[in-house]
């Protein structure tokens, strides 16, 4: 049997950001930040709690897989008929945070979702830092 059907694709972001981990967390947990840079939603950084995001386009379903202050933060992500994982992981440097994204489960088949997602979560990004920015 080949296991080439169920492969899956990935997405991984990866920035260098001149804040400390605390700060981007906070960007990455708390509802009005993240509607600032994202979607709005009713978040909670708790195992398990399910939450969702909204935008004009639509509703993504969530549910938080792992919390590990400033550290990781994981929860699925269920939209256009595709289940996946989305992923933080914050690392501290010398001059800030390493921040990156992974977005894991894309089924080959949705190639349109995984390009939307590809070319969505640079901009995410983008407006993340400028969140972040503007927060104390």
């Amino acid at each position: 049997m080949s296991t080439a059907a169920t492969e899956t694709l990935s997405i991984v972001v990866e920035r260098e950001i001149s804040y400390p981990p605390e700060k981007i967390w906070r960007a990455l947990t708390q509802p009005h930040l993240i509607e600032a840079w994202l979607m709005k939603n009713d978040f909670k950084p708790v195992m398990d709690h399910h939450f969702s995001l909204r935008a004009d386009w639509g509703t993504v379903d969530c549910r938080v897989l792992a919390v590990e202050q400033n550290r990781t933060l994981s929860y699925t992500w269920a939209a256009h008929g595709l289940e996946s994982v989305v992923t933080w992981t914050l690392t501290p440097t010398g001059t800030g945070t390493r921040l990156r994204m992974e977005q894991v489960g894309f089924r080959p088949d949705r190639q349109q979702v995984y390009n939307g997602a590809r070319a969505g979560w640079p901009r995410f990004f983008s407006s993340l830092e400028q969140v972040l920015a503007e927060i104390q």
